[in-house]
Parts: structure tokens; sequence; C-alpha cells
């Protein structure tokens, strides 16, 4: 079976191009709700040895 030149030019097109599509759609979302993290995070983050100072509940109000 004889295939034309363009032919193979459009082939080897398209698979450039699912290729590339296919590598675009492949990207990851991170969705950080207000920048709250775990009180036993916020501890080991700033080295303080205890979690009591960051958790909400044991915040002094103003």
């Amino acid at each position: 079976m004889k295939t034309s030149r363009y032919t193979k030019v459009a082939v080897i097109i398209m698979v450039v191009l699912f290729v590339a599509i296919s590598v675009i759609s492949c990207s990851t979302h991170v969705h950080n709700s207000g920048n709250k993290i775990p009180p036993g995070q916020a501890k080991k983050m700033s080295g303080s040895k205890s979690a009591k100072a960051y958790a909400p509940g044991q915040q002094k109000k103003k």
C-alpha cells in the first residue's frame, strides 16, 4: 500500500499534538484553605515544645 508524503506528515503532526495536549492537561492543583495548618505541624516548624499556643481553642481573645 502506497502512502503519500502528506499523509505521513499529517500523522506525525497529529501524534505530536496528542502528546503535547496530554502533557499539558496533566497538572496538579493544590488548594490551601486559608493558610491553616494543624497545631502540631506549626509546633514542629517553630521548634517550640508545646502546640498549645497554636491551637485555636487555646488562644486568648483580645
